[in-house]
């Protein structure tokens, strides 16, 4: 138990240090698409697949800290709704508990099902690639352009290491980082629906008439290129940690 403990302890202190790294450089965010990626929750599912929902769960709130402090400390127009902890603290503590219970309920599902829903969502991945490639090459937006182009082979490479070299449960693990990911994007979008939808939507310049259809457009646009880097960044380290440490 002890040896167990210890290894959690490791692994928490690293993958929260990795969290508020991420959140203090530009890696934190993929531009993919129309928008920006944030991947600063992958931490927080790698600990939770990997090492249990305590581990998860504990990453998840150094990185709702670690958010709330941000927007203390730099504040914009619509940094109010992240200083209240169910919108900047609970969601991420959920995404490090649950992802566990998704990778474990995903080993339950059976091979065959699992990689026909992981086929799907490939496709539709590749789908959302390719239009960001044409619509960035239309407007000559040539750095989101080269990140779609990058992350689309990723996405190529990810799918022929699956099939053929990866060994740890490799269509379990995308489909949590998947669900993880959008568990985050739900969370936040949730509870800023629900506590600010009107002031929210109004400090972004839009109508709030018609706030929680801008919140859900932008869960959208978010959400799917956040699952997107989740699903391929996860998969890849998950099968990388496990081969080294033997899980």
């Amino acid at each position: 138990m002890k040896k167990i403990s210890t290894k959690q302890l490791a692994a928490t202190g690293l993958l929260g240090a990795i969290t508020i790294f991420l959140g203090m450089t530009p890696l934190g965010f993929i531009p993919i698409g129309p928008t920006r990626a944030t991947i600063m929750h992958i931490p927080v599912i790698i600990g939770s697949i990997f090492y249990g929902p305590v581990v998860g769960g504990t990453i998840g709130l150094i990185f709702g800290l670690f958010s709330l402090f941000q927007n203390i400390l730099n504040p914009t127009p619509v940094s109010f709704v992240f200083l209240s902890p169910l919108v900047s603290i609970m969601p991420r503590i959920l995404v490090g508990i649950l992802t566990y219970y998704i990778f474990q309920g995903a080993k339950c599902m059976g091979n065959t099902l699992t990689r026909g829903i992981s086929a799907v969502i490939g496709v539709g991945a590749v789908v959302y690639l390719a239009n960001g490639i044409y619509q960035n090459a239309q407007v000559t937006a040539y750095f989101p352009l080269v990140m779609n182009v990058l992350l689309l082979l990723a996405l190529a490479g990810l799918g022929y290491l699956m099939f053929k070299k990866f060994a740890a449960f490799p269509f379990e693990v995308m489909l949590a980082s998947v669900l993880g990911s959008l568990l985050n994007t739900v969370g936040v979008l949730g509870m800023v629906s629900l506590l600010y939808a009107e002031r929210f939507v109004e400090q972004l310049g839009q109508d709030p008439t018609v706030a929680r259809q801008v919140i859900l457009s932008i869960g959208i646009l978010n959400g799917i290129p956040e699952s997107i880097a989740a699903m391929v960044l996860v998969t890849i380290i998950f099968n990388a940690l496990s081969k080294r440490l033997n899980h």
